[in-house]
């Protein structure tokens, strides 16, 4: 990490690569890769062990999230009220490990190694379901994501200054930071995923039999999308037929997601922003929330930690 790159507070607008690239539903495809490689980080993986429901509501927070995760983006004025939001439910997340070693979700590095997966989340999409970026893409994805971060309130300093100091970052990360621990694990064994909120109407006979082919190809995706010293620390291999099937699946997406409508392509806090800036909807309209049926457990929602707004 270098020196300072400032501290200015302006949020991303629609002249941005990230409104852009960020937020559209592809984002799903690599949600165990972005789980995964959050908790590989020893102190965030600590963090969730010990302090996270996840992974008795996989669904409900995964797309409760999106909705203040893509505010940060693309609440335009409001981003950075989104963005304090975000990280005061951290706030009081802290411990000792099974190694005893001390975390804290708020701890600076901790939490930009987070956002750095979203970073680069949104590359490894492109990279997978639609079209790599060129050299000069990644500058402005990184000097964007940059500005992203300073909508959390964290501190700005010492935060890699271009994309070859951030892939320099990354990589480090990758070789000598991360490891395997049970959170990392968790995210990865789907085998007792539970049914989706949005599709009660499916058997539960239909769904046992659905999520193991289900399960196996998230995993596999996520394979596919890790870098090298990450399979290897996981103890996954990646073969050239699993290369080749990977780019038989990015033109089969690819090529799918062209016929989807603009709008349609975006998760609902997203699609909203897009509504704004074009006309669609007034500039001061009330941001989506998630429904009722994302909300944590009833014993959690009044929690500082869960983002849970009133139905």
């Amino acid at each position: 990490m270098t020196q300072d790159v400032g501290t200015q507070v302006t949020p991303l607008g629609p002249d941005s690569l990230t409104w852009r690239l960020f937020g559209d539903w592809r984002g799903l495809l690599q949600g165990p890769w972005a789980g995964s490689m959050q908790n590989m980080h020893p102190q965030l993986g600590a963090a969730v062990e010990q302090h996270s429901i996840f992974f008795t509501e996989r669904w409900q927070r995964l797309y409760r999230s999106l909705y203040p995760i893509g505010g940060v983006v693309f609440d335009g004025d409001r981003a950075p009220r989104t963005g304090r939001e975000v990280r005061d439910y951290h706030r009081g997340i802290s411990g000792v490990d099974a190694q005893g070693r001390k975390y804290n979700a708020l701890n600076p590095e901790v939490f930009f190694w987070a956002h750095a997966t979203f970073v680069m989340g949104t590359l490894r999409v492109q990279d997978y379901f639609g079209y790599p970026l060129t050299d000069d893409q990644k500058e402005q994805l990184w000097a964007e994501g940059i500005q992203w971060y300073s909508m959390y309130g964290m501190p700005m300093h010492d935060l890699p200054q271009d994309w070859a100091a951030f892939q320099a970052y990354w990589d480090r990360m990758c070789t000598e930071v991360l490891e395997d621990n049970k959170a990392t694990r968790d995210v990865l064994d789907l085998s007792e995923l539970a049914k989706p909120p949005y599709a009660p109407w499916l058997p539960e006979w239909a769904w046992r039999l659905l999520r193991i082919p289900v399960a196996k190809g998230f995993v596999w995706l996520t394979v596919g999308m890790y870098d090298d010293p990450v399979r290897r620390l996981l103890g996954y291999s990646w073969t050239e037929r699993d290369e080749l099937a990977m780019r038989a699946i990015r033109l089969v997406v690819r090529n799918a997601w062209r016929l989807v409508p603009f709008e349609r392509r975006f998760h609902p806090r997203a699609r909203a922003a897009w509504q704004r800036a074009s006309g669609k909807l007034p500039a001061d309209a009330p941001l989506p929330e998630t429904p009722a049926r994302n909300l944590p457990p009833l014993a959690y929602r009044d929690s500082p930690h869960h983002y849970s707004p009133k139905p």
